[in-house]
């Protein structure tokens, strides 16, 4: 029967990324399967019910940190932080190390931002232009643009999944990304010489976009706009709580938005809600986003994905496939044993969220320090979701930058992370 009811909701998740369905569809169908599911083992709704509530319990406080990045990441583009800060970086972009810059320039966005869609939707359309302009072939620029977008997504204390780690572990997101800046040193270097060595043999025309053109009608490209960036790094540095960081953010990036770009009170209040889009098409077209009604899907998803988590653990649906878990990792170690199992969860899953719920689901049972769960878990289910041809994590950033499903053979980071911690690890 367990084994019935995965499969459907397995043909689920599929037949919603087939049909092109929202994942909320699939999930929800998802829940009412365990739910009957636990109704056929004699488990009352009221059972039921109080079984789901303790999964979304878990991350409940993490659902107005998602809306404070919301907010955060539209006044960032309404201050013309992000604006000034892709202007900045695309000046320093050459064809003899543009894939290299293009991977550095990437990085560095999505570790301010701690979103990889936001910064493949900026940074990597930007990358992508003058990556075609240059005539260098996309596969190339994708992978680049791809390994960038996720290195912040893993280790940004501003990171939606990074944040959902820390809560599901019950661990500090300041020492979480200690150890994984750790085990992600060499695998960033490395990284770094094989981009830096095919941009060797990329010959490009030196051709680009004048970003500051683009820019300078929509924004005032003053250093100021830099302040909303600054107050995060610092507060970071200082290990100042994340959602209070994020505030002392948002509240400096107000009075850029009303003196420096000359914004008015209710724009800056509209944009905080449902994101900040500028006037101009073609300054839209690189910098439309942020708000509180974007994080509302994740939200949702993040909620239902949750859910599960009680469920599984008081129905005993994965129970099963805990024991196969269990030989895998008395046979192979105990990294390696998550790690096997992230690839078969986020092919089920389709987005990296559940991914990671459900590895944890199926391999904390294996970990006595948190710690050690929380590291494992970024260095696996979150960095191995965007290499499934068909999951939302890596399928819509590369959509984004008009790259083919073949650029995730080149997003070099994502392959070399957990391959190093299979090298070292001896657990």
């Amino acid at each position: 029967m367990e084994w019935i009811v995965l499969g459907l909701f397995c043909a689920a998740l599929v037949l919603g990324i087939v049909l092109n369905i929202s994942m909320l569809w699939a999930l929800g169908f998802g829940l009412a399967l365990f739910w009957f599911y636990g109704r056929h083992r004699g488990d009352s709704w009221v059972a039921l019910a109080k079984m789901t509530w303790e999964g979304v319990e878990t991350v409940w406080k993490i659902l107005f940190t998602f809306l404070l990045i919301g907010v955060m990441t539209a006044l960032w583009r309404a201050a013309g932080t992000v604006p000034y800060l892709v202007c900045r970086a695309a000046e320093l972009i050459r064809p003899s190390v543009f894939l290299l810059m293009c991977f550095l320039l990437n990085c560095g966005l999505s570790l301010l931002t701690g979103t990889s869609f936001g910064t493949a939707a900026t940074m990597g359309v930007i990358c992508a232009a003058m990556g075609t302009a240059m005539g260098v072939s996309p596969v190339l620029t994708g992978g680049a643009i791809l390994s960038g977008v996720f290195f912040g997504d893993r280790c940004s204390p501003v990171s939606t999944s990074a944040l959902l780690v820390a809560t599901i572990t019950k661990t500090n997101i300041y020492e979480n990304i200690k150890s994984m800046l750790r085990t992600a040193l060499i695998p960033f270097l490395l990284t770094c010489a094989i981009y830096g060595a095919l941009g060797i043999s990329v010959h490009g025309t030196g051709a680009g976009l004048d970003l500051r053109a683009v820019f300078s009608g929509s924004f005032r490209l003053h250093w100021t706009a830099l302040i909303p960036a600054a107050v995060i790094l610092v507060l970071a540095a200082f290990r100042v709580n994340v959602r209070l960081a994020m505030t002392a953010s948002i509240l400096s990036a107000v009075p850029v938005c009303l003196f420096v770009q000359g914004l008015p009170v209710r724009e800056v209040l509209l944009s905080a809600l449902r994101g900040f889009t500028p006037a101009d098409p073609e300054a839209a077209a690189l910098v439309s986003g942020g708000g509180v009604l974007s994080m509302l899907n994740v939200s949702a998803i993040v909620c239902l994905s949750s859910s599960y988590s009680g469920l599984f653990q008081k129905t005993g649906l994965l129970d099963g496939c805990k024991r196969g878990v269990e030989r895998l990792n008395r046979a192979v170690g105990r990294y390696r044993a998550t790690l096997i199992t992230s690839i078969p969860a986020g092919m089920v899953a389709c987005n990296q969220t559940l991914a990671i719920l459900l590895t944890e689901q199926l391999c904390r049972g294996h970990y006595e320090s948190k710690s050690d769960l929380a590291l494992d878990l970024e260095d696996t289910a979150a960095i191995t979701s965007p290499l499934i041809p068909w999951c939302i994590a890596g399928a819509v950033p590369l959509a984004m930058v008009g790259a083919p499903s073949t650029a995730l053979l080149l997003a070099c980071y994502l392959w070399l992370l957990p391959l190093w911690r299979c090298l070292r690890k001896k657990s």
